[in-house]
């Protein structure tokens, strides 16, 4: 497991009292769930089902697939392993920059592992190395925010049939284009889709996501997965997620919005560059200085933490990344900033 990731605050003396570090909004309104968990607290005397067997079933009647093609995991991590793990000894590619769990997982479980940094063009026919079984891609990728088209990737995917390929979609609400959607991926005898409820409830603490696949693929998962994985609270969450709206959610156009006015504010201050992006969050480059001693800075001055993106691989110490906020909160990052660099 790495270090380093978004959310660390325990890490700082000072309170944290704005969070850009994680690629979550903040805001949602959350009481509703409280209440409903609270008056379901006798779940925690029982086991859980040994499987979200329930919660798979609402998943595949919203998906319109069927329920052998959803298996819900302890979030995305689970999912991650679960797969490196049931497809563990073969030669898997990641492309990166990205996610350190895709390549962790796979070493952990005995496979080999190469960095891809340019997909395939037409003009290579989308064709990857001959060696390679499995594909890992983000998409919108973490932390680049950057989205590899659906016309493309049935490309990819029509063209390397010897290929699994691993589709991580949990930021897939956050973006205006389409992407693949359960039934579609159906399709393809080598798709895997990685969806995350953390994200799109902004529940990261509840650890809830899935995964959806033809049932050929699921059934060889299935014989790989540990029972009891996703406890009872968080299936509970689940029913309650799938059926009710989350108040204090900014609607997705208005929040990409307000990404964009952050990304052009940053840019504005000359001292660094922000990548374009897709979604809400971004990756942004230092002309100078370390992204480390920024984040001390903003932790100890203002209580505001960012991600240092240093440990992803290819991106040095220049890089940390950000989720948008509320605008007064984005204005505060870009003030604070602003001050950093005079001084």
């Amino acid at each position: 497991m790495i270090e380093g990731h978004g959310d660390d605050s325990y890490h700082f003396q000072h309170e944290i009292v704005i969070n850009f570090s994680s690629n979550i909004y903040a805001h949602a309104n959350l009481k509703g769930l409280y209440a409903y968990l609270h008056d379901r607290m006798e779940v925690i005397n029982s086991y859980p089902e040994p499987e979200a067997f329930s919660l798979e079933a609402e998943l595949a009647d919203l998906l319109h697939i069927n329920k052998d093609s959803v298996l819900v995991t302890n979030g995305a991590t689970e999912a991650i392993y679960l797969i490196a793990h049931a497809y563990r000894g073969l030669y898997a590619q990641v492309l990166q920059p990205t996610f350190r769990e895709y390549a962790d997982a796979c070493v952990m479980n005995s496979s080999r592992v190469g960095a891809l940094w340019q997909l395939p063009s037409e003009r290579e026919h989308y064709l990857l190395d001959d060696e390679v079984r499995i594909l890992w891609l983000c998409n919108p990728n973490n932390p680049t925010g950057n989205l590899v088209p659906n016309t493309y990737l049935q490309a990819l995917i029509e063209a390397n049939p010897q290929v699994l390929f691993i589709i991580d979609q949990s930021y897939e609400y956050f973006v205006q284009q389409p992407l693949f959607t359960a039934s579609e991926a159906m399709k393809f005898e080598n798709v895997l889709l990685l969806h995350s409820l953390t994200k799109r409830y902004c529940v990261p603490g509840l650890r809830l996501g899935y995964i959806t696949a033809a049932p050929h693929i699921m059934r060889h998962l299935r014989t790989y997965k540990m029972p009891w994985s996703v406890n009872a609270l968080a299936i509970e969450a689940g029913h309650y997620l799938l059926h009710n709206d989350i108040e204090g959610l900014p609607s997705v156009d208005s929040y990409l919005r307000e990404a964009q006015r952050l990304r052009d504010n940053l840019n504005a201050l000359g001292a660094l560059q922000v990548w374009e992006t897709s979604t809400h969050f971004m990756l942004v480059q230092l002309r100078y200085g370390k992204a480390s001693a920024l984040k001390n800075w903003l932790a100890n001055e203002y209580g505001i933490l960012i991600r240092d993106a240093s440990n992803f691989e290819g991106l040095d110490a220049r890089f940390f990344r950000i989720a948008a906020q509320k605008p007064e909160e984005n204005d505060k990052l870009v003030e604070a900033i602003q001050k950093w660099i005079i001084e």
